[in-house]
């Protein structure tokens, strides 16, 4: 029997290796109805390191604010063109992007309409479940509005807004501990 330490990653690389014929990352199709728009960026670990082996999983609503989904009540309203599901891995750089529509204003909290926004999951080594986000919209007036956002502290907001580099364009990065780190919620 050996006492050696075993290596400090949990989880993987091996369940990049199972979500490899998964990835989607032109979530819009060319005749989905919306404003096409390319989300950029790059997944830090605690320590500031680029992490080469993440994966972003994407939700979204059309850009009608309806979700693909059966238990969304406009559901039979949603643009068939568009399912709001993506799944994007990192590069050897820690670089992601992806491309899609700017989704529409959902419902949230008392049924007042949340900013546009899409959920995120981070999978990455050393995580045994997904690290749930959002990505808000620097572009976004409505951001004031929402009550999800409103819930995190005015100082740490940033981490969820992706910020405008032009028009169409978006760079929004993950930073999974330490100072700046991106606010995950429990779902």
């Amino acid at each position: 029997m050996s006492f050696q330490a075993t290596p400090w990653q949990t989880v993987g690389p091996y369940y990049r290796l199972g979500l490899e014929p998964l990835y989607h990352t032109d979530i819009a199709p060319a005749d989905a109805k919306g404003e096409r728009i390319t989300i950029t960026g790059t997944v830090y670990d605690g320590i500031g390191n680029p992490v080469s082996d993440a994966v972003l999983e994407l939700w979204q609503a059309d850009a009608d604010g309806i979700y693909d989904h059966a238990e969304d009540p406009r559901h039979d309203a949603h643009d068939p063109t568009f399912h709001g599901w993506g799944r994007v891995p990192t590069d050897d750089a820690g670089r992601f992007s992806f491309t899609t529509i700017k989704p529409g204003r959902v419902p949230g909290l008392k049924d007042l309409p949340q900013a546009p926004h899409l959920v995120a999951l981070v999978f990455m080594r050393g995580l045994l479940k997904a690290a749930p986000t959002r990505i808000y919209f620097s572009d976004e007036a409505s951001n004031g509005e929402d009550g999800i956002l409103a819930l995190v502290p005015a100082e740490r907001r940033g981490t969820l807004v992706a910020q405008q580099t032009a028009p169409g364009q978006y760079a929004w990065n993950v930073k999974m501990q330490g100072e700046g780190e991106t606010v995950f919620f429990r779902y």
